[in-house]
């Protein structure tokens, strides 16, 4: 029974002196989290990722593959810190240590927020990107992924100089007045950059449209990129355009609201005419013309009695903008046809030189 007593004494303080022994604890410690942690990578794997694969949408599994690792790597680092704790390091070394920990987690951490945004950046980008046919919106999926790159870059650098104790105020006065002065050196470019940006987001254009800014300035927009437009005219001519200047532009777009489009097609008869017979017969001729829509239909109308002439403008309703020059060519003639079959004088400027025998 002594015997007894003695191996269950010597068991008990053997049990208290492990656990009262501070590496022995830290080992305790760090085995249990790294348990833990690949106790949460096995749950992420596969019940979560069992679940995330019955969705419609790939987004939530594509985000799982990229958080899995990273999450437990974060739970493995916590771990490893808990466990410094026991050792009673020397003040210097414990700083440095826990620091160290700290900044890898951090980094992890900037790493899983960037592959999120990456991948909700790529993925609803790609969707809307999808629906023009401008290469701007892809340069602008780029720019985001790149930008928030950035930033989360910053946020972590920021965070790890002010953990290890190094003043940032400074440093983002200095980034501030640099900010300001690239702003303005690159002020022009910038102006370009978000005119391209406004166009695309308020849809006032896309690749495709023919659009018109002035009377020498009209084509068909072969591309809309970041800091220019480009526009192909009808004699085969490319414009190249400021996106800032264009946006500032009226701008005619004969695509919007949709590819129907009015056009009016001016005449002229003698005084003395039959306005009601001029009406009814031209409005019959250019009803007839292929292309032109019966609802809304056309009609004609009395203008002005000008100078030596009565003058009349045909309304149209075409179909196709793409059609209308050949449309109007037709009109033209089958009014001219028509008002000369009919004996309809049509008149044209004249001079009366009056002679005077003195």
């Amino acid at each position: 029974m002594a015997l007894q007593d003695q191996v269950m004494d010597g068991v008990t303080n053997g049990y208290w002196y492990l656990l009262e022994n501070k590496f022995i604890k830290a080992v305790i410690v760090l085995v249990a989290v790294y348990l833990g942690s690949q106790i949460v990578y096995y749950i992420l794997e596969k019940y979560v990722k069992h679940l995330t694969s019955k969705t419609k949408t790939k987004l939530d599994d594509l985000i799982l593959a990229k958080i899995s690792r990273p999450i437990s790597l974060i739970l493995l680092l916590a771990g490893i810190r808990f466990a410094l704790i026991p050792l009673n390091l020397h003040e210097k070394v414990s700083f440095y240590l826990f620091h160290v920990v700290s900044t890898l987690i951090a980094i992890i951490i900037g790493y899983i927020v960037t592959g999120v945004l990456k991948i909700l950046i790529h993925e609803w980008g790609k969707k809307w990107a999808e629906k023009t046919m401008s290469k701007i919106d892809d340069q602008l999926v780029r720019l985001l992924d790149r930008f928030s790159y950035i930033l989360v870059v910053i946020i972590v650098l920021m965070f790890l100089l002010d953990s290890w104790g190094i003043k940032i105020g400074p440093l983002l006065a200095s980034l501030g007045v640099a900010g300001i002065a690239v702003a303005f050196a690159l002020q022009n470019t910038l102006n370009n950059v978000f005119g391209g940006i406004s166009m695309i987001v308020d849809k006032s254009l896309k690749v495709g449209d023919e659009i018109e800014i002035d009377a020498t300035t009209k084509g068909i927009v072969l591309d809309v990129g970041f800091r220019s437009t480009k526009i192909k005219t009808r004699n085969n001519e490319i414009i190249i355009m400021p996106n800032g200047q264009l946006a500032n532009s009226k701008i005619v777009n004969y695509v919007l609201p949709d590819s129907t489009i009015r056009i009016a097609v001016p005449f002229s008869v003698a005084y003395g005419s039959d306005i009601i017979k001029v009406k009814m017969l031209v409005l019959n001729e250019v009803s007839q013309i292929k292309g032109v829509l019966k609802d809304p239909g056309s009609s004609i109308y009395f203008k002005e009695m000008g100078a030596s002439s009565l003058n009349f403008d045909a309304l149209l309703w075409v179909k196709d903008y793409q059609n209308r020059f050949k449309i109007k060519d037709e009109a033209n003639t089958r009014i001219y046809n028509a008002l000369n079959s009919a004996g309809i004088s049509i008149p044209f400027p004249q001079m009366d030189v009056h002679v005077r025998n003195q």
